[in-house]
């Protein structure tokens, strides 16, 4: 006798109300996954921290996220469909709810860390449904690139939606936001979905809890360090050093027990494919160059003093720049084209937007120059993000799948976190380099600093300040224009040395042979998201 399938949906649940269903189950959490990064100022003053506070708590969700992901997929074949759905979409409304009312980092760094964890049930869960109503190779493909586009979209979407709110009010207003925008979704959940399973269902026995719990205190040290070395001095710092003994150590010991487990939390053969390793070098590569568009938002509010609600509109031509590109490497990888195809015109538009960036820092702008940079960046980023995963994920054999998964998002989180450990870098050291420079060249007998001096006491003077008090307004007004200028040049120096990256890896992905023949695809794949 033929096995009865019952849908996932109740029959008089239209499609067009399942795909709006799936999108506002996952909208809230990605809001929240970058959050602080929307605008770190106002999150380091609601909470009374430092700005590298905030970024640990992104990176925490993100250490989350992919430590918990090998794990989850035990729980996601044990419980059905509709009641998974709802435990962890309630868990998610009740943590957004303990960050509204907190202001204790204590709390919020390990809250923001299972929040992570959830955000990998919700994208899993979510994208299985998705995946369960395609049927054809050309849908799968079109539903993996609407993810990972979305994800992509994050932070600019984010600086769009939240800029208004956290200008009005207090920053923790995103989060009560947040705890009503899970409840429509929860509401739909209950009352269109049957409880039917997507899997076989296997019993939570033998879940592997220490390598989730190795494999995550590996994930959580790195950020630590990358986020905070800098401002500890490095291995200067008995911090600092005690966590990289620590990952050596616990990496030695992850790898022991992967290799003599019988069913390893991550299947290390996957390192033995070629293609699958030279996805996650490009993957990588686009990772620290894809968080560039923070530096240039930070010259727009501290040199060219825009608010954020202003430079979240401009954030706009990034956003419609990342979604050209996922629909143009959709439509490229439909076609079969070769991955080069994809590979160089992204990463040769992320080296154009680094090098104009370069020329187009100064004191002065006007906003519509940066337009078409910021587009043509959001278009590089759309076009290798998505080709990338899925050239890297579809090169190992199904059976590995999740492992390749997996590491996939291991390689994004360490991204991430050493693209904020390199702009640290250039913040806290070349930023201070370049100030000093500047004062070695500024002194009271200087004829250009006296002149500058004597014109901004005329300017004030002009405005109508008091006589008594232009001569030290003028010099303040020096100063500012030193930290502008120190700004700038930490800026440059950046955008330099990624151009540099660029030109490497565009070099390599030209002359690599291999990559003559290599088509991306996703047939006969069952693909895992990551």
């Amino acid at each position: 006798m033929d096995k009865v399938v019952f849908p996932l949906f109740r029959p008089w649940v239209p499609e067009w109300l399942v795909k709006i269903i799936l999108f506002i189950l996952l909208l809230p959490s990605m809001v929240l996954f970058f959050l602080p990064l929307t605008n770190l100022n106002a999150a380091a003053g609601y909470y009374g921290s430092e700005p590298a506070d905030m970024q640990f708590a992104v990176a925490l969700f993100y250490a989350g996220y992919a430590g918990f992901y090998a794990l989850e997929v035990r729980f996601f074949n044990y419980l059905a469909t509709k009641e998974y759905f709802i435990i962890f979409t309630f868990v998610e409304l009740v943590l957004a709810l303990v960050c509204y009312h907190t202001q204790a980092l204590y709390v919020l760094f390990p809250v923001r860390f299972i929040q992570g964890m959830f955000f990998a049930s919700t994208v899993n869960l979510s994208l299985a449904m998705i995946f369960s109503r395609l049927h054809s190779e050309r849908a799968r493909e079109i539903g993996f690139s609407v993810f990972f586009g979305m994800l992509i979209c994050a932070i600019p979407f984010n600086n769009l939606v939240t800029a208004d709110i956290i200008d009005s009010f207090n920053f923790n207003t995103v989060y009560k936001c947040a705890v009503f925008s899970y409840l429509p979704g929860l509401f739909m959940l209950m009352i269109s979905m049957n409880n039917v399973r997507l899997n076989v269902r296997f019993h939570l026995y033998q879940l592997d809890w220490e390598s989730f719990f190795i494999y995550s205190a590996i994930l959580v040290l790195i950020a630590y360090i990358t986020v905070f070395g800098q401002q500890y001095y490095w291995i200067e710092d008995l911090r600092i050093r005690y966590s990289v003994v620590g990952i050596i150590a616990l990496i030695a010991l992850f790898v022991i027990r992967q290799r003599h487990a019988r069913r390893p939390y991550t299947n290390l053969s996957v390192f033995h494919n070629r293609n699958f390793l030279i996805g996650l070098f490009l993957l990588f590569v686009l990772y620290l160059c894809r968080f560039a568009a923070g530096i240039t938002n930070t010259f727009f509010g501290v040199v060219l003093k825009f608010d954020p609600m202003h430079i979240s509109y401009i954030n706009v031509f990034n956003l419609a720049g990342m979604i050209t590109g996922v629909v143009v490497a959709c439509c490229m990888v439909l076609q079969k084209k070769n991955i080069r195809y994809m590979w160089l015109p992204g990463f040769c538009m992320l080296f154009a937007f680094h090098v104009v960036m370069f020329f187009l820092l100064n004191t002065q702008a006007n906003e519509d120059e940066f337009y078409l940079p910021l587009f043509v960046q959001g278009l590089g980023v759309g076009m290798v993000m998505v080709p990338t995963i899925v050239f890297t994920i579809s090169s190992v054999p199904g059976s590995v799948g999740i492992s390749a998964s997996a590491i996939c998002l291991a390689v994004r989180f360490l991204g991430f976190c050493v693209s904020i450990a390199i702009i640290n870098y250039f913040e806290l050291y070349q930023k201070s380099r370049h100030y000093n420079a500047f004062q070695d060249h500024l002194t009271k007998a200087s004829p250009v600093v006296l002149n500058t001096i004597h014109r901004n006491a005329e300017k004030l003077l002009v405005k109508g300040m008091l006589h008594t008090r232009t001569s030290k307004a003028s010099q303040k007004l020096l100063v500012n224009a030193v930290n502008e200028q120190s700004q700038i040049r930490f800026a440059m120096d950046y955008y330099e040395m990624m151009a540099w990256l660029l030109t490497g890896v565009i070099i390599l992905v030209a002359l690599f042979p291999y990559l003559n023949r290599t088509v991306v695809y996703l047939k006969s794949r069952r693909l895992s998201p990551a």
